[in-house]
């Protein structure tokens, strides 16, 4: 016969199912390894054009690259969400700079989405629901009793305050350069405090995800 264990199925056999599907599902959200670069070059384009551009010229650039990095990710086979997703959030910005005349205005929605993100995963802990737990809940079916397990409610409370603390930096810094109108810093804070902060708070919310996984679902 062959030898089981509980958690992990036969000897041998690495772990299958809901445990593994979350650390995959994430990255595939954050759009893979290129992700940082395909969210790196409209900032870079904006604050390089910016400093030796008129602000309508610079405009004009950061659309055009916009434009062809979108076309490229299509190309690629990527998902049309992610693909658009930048442009978007790309042209909103844009339209603010457009209707304001500032060019630190560039970066004003990431900012002021920073702050709420800070408000929505602190209140989620405050309120004893945090927002990893409710959303891996309803990944789950919504039929798990996770607030019950002490265990698995303390990872999603650390889990979300990861995520709470990397939001608060970010608006905290990033409105400190805005009020100073440091445009070309903002561009800087924005790639330094992007990616390596969200991989690190990703990695947090994976292992609550998984640990709620391993004492909640069974495994086949």
């Amino acid at each position: 016969m062959t030898a089981t264990d509980p958690h992990h199925g036969p000897a041998g056999e690495k772990p299958r199912g809901p445990a593994a599907a979350p650390q995959t599902a994430l990255l595939e959200q954050m759009g893979g390894p290129m992700g940082f670069v395909y969210s790196a070059v409209p900032v870079v384009v904006f604050v390089a054009a910016n400093s030796f551009l008129p602000l309508t010229a610079t405009i004009v650039v950061s659309i055009a690259v916009g434009l062809a990095v979108t076309g490229y990710r299509l190309l690629r086979g990527e998902k049309f969400g992610l693909a658009v997703g930048g442009l978007l959030g790309l042209a909103l910005a844009i339209a603010i700079v457009a209707i304001t005349g500032s060019a630190r205005d560039f970066f004003v929605v990431g900012i002021w989405a920073y702050l709420a993100a800070f408000v929505i995963t602190l209140g989620s802990v405050l309120a004893r629901r945090p927002l990893t737990g409710v959303v891996w809940n309803l990944v789950h079916g919504n039929t798990h009793g996770w607030r019950a397990d002490r265990r698995v409610l303390r990872a999603h409370d650390v889990a979300t305050l990861a995520l709470a603390a990397v939001s608060g930096a970010r608006f905290g810094v990033q409105q400190w350069l805005y009020v100073s109108d440091e445009t070309g810093w903002l561009g800087v804070a924005r790639l330094a405090m992007g990616w390596p902060l969200t991989i690190l708070a990703a990695l947090v919310v994976v292992w609550a995800w998984r640990r709620s996984s391993r004492r909640l679902v069974p495994t086949a």
